[in-house]
This record gives structure tokens, sequence and C-alpha cells, in this order.
């Protein structure tokens, strides 16, 4: 299923009267319907921060926007995460020494030269360590 295709259902799930756009109360409905409770003020706020048309309602366009947002955002979140399991040391940098480390929790062994050889094919700035923007670009 594309993903053009899911966003559609799922706002259509949020689309009520079928009208092809979510009003703030919609939003509050469906919301509350999953177990999430918000007054009708904070639904127009929402809805208000994400209108591109300033009509008072999300199309398709302000739905599909929002998801691959929150998708980067998670994105992003899972790099942090992944970083900080290398980031033994917990100084903001993977180490040679830390991932010395992290491979041998994951069963591989390598020595202190190896891991400064794999972090200086990723070091941008050539400090001998990995900041989390060169590891980030290191994972696209």
């Amino acid at each position: 299923m594309s993903k053009d295709l899911e966003f559609e259902r799922v706002l259509s799930y949020f689309d009520e009267d079928g009208d092809g756009k979510v009003s703030p109360s919609e939003l509050k409905h469906r919301l509350s319907m999953m177990g999430g409770e918000i007054l009708l003020k904070e639904a127009e706020m929402a809805i208000e921060a994400l209108d591109s048309d300033g009509d008072g309602f999300l199309s398709l366009e302000d739905f599909i926007v929002l998801m691959e947002t929150c998708g980067e955002e998670e994105k992003l979140k899972d790099l942090r995460d992944a970083f900080q399991m290398y980031d033994t040391e917990k100084c903001g940098f993977i180490t040679p020494k830390s991932l010395k480390k992290m491979l041998k929790k994951m069963g591989e062994s390598k020595s202190i030269n190896e891991c400064r050889v794999m972090i200086n094919k990723f070091d941008l700035n050539g400090d001998g360590k990995l900041s989390f923007e060169e590891f980030r670009i290191m994972m696209q």
C-alpha cells in the first residue's frame, strides 16, 4: 500500500463527515475515542498550527506534512538512542574506546587501532571521535 493511500485512510478515520478535511471537533472526538482527551481549544490550536490554507481544517496535504514530520522526528530520536548506546563514556562522542566496548558487547572483538580506523572513515573534522552529527551523516 502506498504511503499516500495509508495517509488517506488515516485521514478518513478522523474525517467523520466525509468532506475530505478534519475539523477541530472531529479531531477532538476521534482522539477521545482512542483514549486521548484534549479540549476543543487545544484541537483548534493544533489545527491552526498545521493548517496551510487558513480554512480552519486539516486537509490531506496538511496531514501528510504532519505525518512525515513525525516520522522524521522519530528517526532522529532512534538515531540519538543508537548514538547514546555507543557513547559508553557519556562524553557526547563515540571514541575508539567506547566503540571497542560496544562492539565487544555485540560479540565482535576489535582492537583500539581497528576502532580508530573505523572512526576515521567518518570523522569529518579529524578529531579522532564521532560527534552525533558525524554519526547521523554516516547512518544516512
